[in-house]
């Protein structure tokens, strides 16, 4: 039976073979439209339908959920088509499939699992993939989408910064706390965990008693956040147990 198909399918053009692929894709047959565009590309490795061939085989991996596959075709897609007009569709592409690679990222998406507790490699290959796509296309179709993406992946890498220095403070290794605390406001001055940071920043020169350098914390965290639950009197109790607001959740 399959040798049948096979042949069938040999004297076939690239546009019907294409075609036949892509009618694939609409419907949703990742699998089988994966088998037509890996026969268009061994029999026409030229051409317009052969670049589109590539491109359409990381999203059908990226649909099919296989993601390591995805990212290697959109790497493969880049590598041979650096200046292609739809090279940026390539970046995305990889950039979803980092996405979904994120350990825990489906987890977390249900309320079951914390991305800031998980090896941030992935975080980071998505992150380069989308930056990519935002400063070098400003006028791509997957500008905006991408640039929503940084901003929660940033974000969930801050917070994977702040587990790290909650996770010293609460063993007494300060300076490691405070070391942690420090990358993420240099990094990710603009986001809310940087009430965090600057929160175990203040306590944990408390803790060290270096008197000076957490009044100066303490001064910029309450100029920023005035409300902030860092600045009770019994914040450092609460960090230690773990109760204390948004860095816990």
């Amino acid at each position: 039976m399959f040798k049948k198909e096979k042949q069938d399918t040999e004297h076939l053009s690239a546009e019907s073979l294409y075609g036949t692929a892509k009618d694939l894709l609409l419907r949703d047959k990742w699998a089988e439209a994966l088998e037509q565009l890996k026969a268009l590309e061994a029999r026409y490795p030229y051409g317009r339908f052969a670049k589109q061939a590539q491109l359409d085989t990381a999203f059908a991996h990226y649909k099919n959920g296989d993601d390591g596959l995805a990212i290697a075709a959109s790497d493969r897609f880049i590598g041979l088509n650096p200046a292609h007009p739809a090279v940026d569709y390539a970046y995305y592409i990889k950039g979803l499939a980092s996405f979904n690679e994120v350990p825990g990222f489906r987890g977390l998406m249900t309320g079951r699992n914390n991305l800031a507790k998980r090896d941030p490699k992935s975080i980071t290959d998505a992150l380069a993939a989308f930056k990519t796509v935002v400063q070098r296309f400003p006028n791509s179709p997957y500008k905006r989408d991408a640039q929503k993406r940084i901003n929660y992946l940033e974000s969930a890498r801050a917070q994977h910064e702040i587990s790290i220095a909650r996770f010293y403070f609460d063993r007494g290794a300060y300076v490691a706390a405070v070391n942690r605390s420090k990358i993420v406001l240099a990094l990710y001055t603009n986001l809310p965990e940087a009430e965090d940071a600057l929160g175990i920043l203040f306590l944990s020169y408390q803790n060290m008693q270096l008197t000076d350098l957490a009044e100066d914390t303490q001064r910029v965290l309450s100029l920023n956040y005035p409300q902030s639950a860092y600045l009770k009197t019994n914040a450092n109790a609460k960090l230690k147990l773990g109760l204390l607001g948004r860095l816990f959740k």
